[in-house]
């Protein structure tokens, strides 16, 4: 695994949590901010006219999950954008699945037993990893649907952020339940399409009015276009994780 050390320094600090879940944000978990809430909005005032390219705000992980594949996860604190990608042998730049912000976001680029898998390769291959770090971060991008058995889901979500938790820390930390309250896609009419290569993508429908839209790149089968959906490369990633596992 590549990181910086700011990353790992963040992975116990409740202001990271609050701002990379968006609780600061009126998003899940705002309403157990109390004192964070001002600690973030003294942040936010000292952040205003200052120059977006602070290092310190450029925190990206390259998770390994078998030789020569990666899970890229990409973080610019200071716009509040997070960003999925992969990358295979031979190639130079990840690819993007998805990415999450506050305007235009399109994160949900995993299925549940995708991501569980892209973990447990991530732990099998670099165990010296802070138990939990892989799913509390990669969790963002992925939703539940009405075939996974989401109370088991949830406990796993949960239990990564229990686990990085500080010992003595009270007052607000991300859980479970938070994450749910954004990728919970049950009953809202998203079903699954395969086609022969094993490529997966979601398709939305009959879902009613108010049913929160899935916003997904991951929404057609394999065009073979540069700017479709990088099944080929998300597949390999999801072979070399098997493989790892196995």
């Amino acid at each position: 695994m590549t990181t910086t050390p700011a990353l790992r320094e963040s992975l116990p600090d409740p202001v990271f949590w609050a701002r990379y879940t968006f609780a600061y944000a009126d998003g899940p978990g705002g309403d157990r901010l109390g004192a964070l809430k001002d600690l973030l909005d003294e942040f936010d005032d000292e952040d205003e006219g200052e120059e977006e390219d602070d290092e310190d705000s450029l925190l990206d992980v390259a998770f390994e999950v078998g030789p020569g594949h990666y899970v890229v996860l990409s973080i610019d604190a200071s716009i509040d954008y997070y960003s999925l990608g992969v990358t295979t042998p031979g190639t130079d730049e990840p690819v993007e699945l998805g990415w999450d912000d506050l305007a235009h976001w399109h994160p949900y680029a995993l299925r549940w037993s995708e991501l569980d898998l892209i973990c447990r390769a991530i732990a099998a291959r670099n165990p010296e990893l802070p138990p939990g770090a892989p799913l509390a971060l990669l969790c963002r991008f992925s939703a539940v649907f009405d075939d996974d058995d989401v109370d088991q889901a949830v406990a796993a979500v949960d239990e990564a952020y229990a686990a990085l938790r500080p010992p003595h820390l009270e007052g607000y930390w991300p859980r479970g339940a938070d994450w749910l309250e954004r990728a919970d896609f049950r009953g809202v009419g998203v079903t699954w399409q395969r086609d022969e290569a094993g490529n997966l993508w979601a398709v939305q429908h009959d879902a009613d009015a108010d049913a929160e839209p899935f916003y997904s790149t991951r929404v057609g089968p394999d065009s073979g276009a540069r700017d479709g959906f990088p099944h080929v490369q998300l597949r390999a990633v999801l072979d070399a994780a098997a493989a790892t596992v196995a």
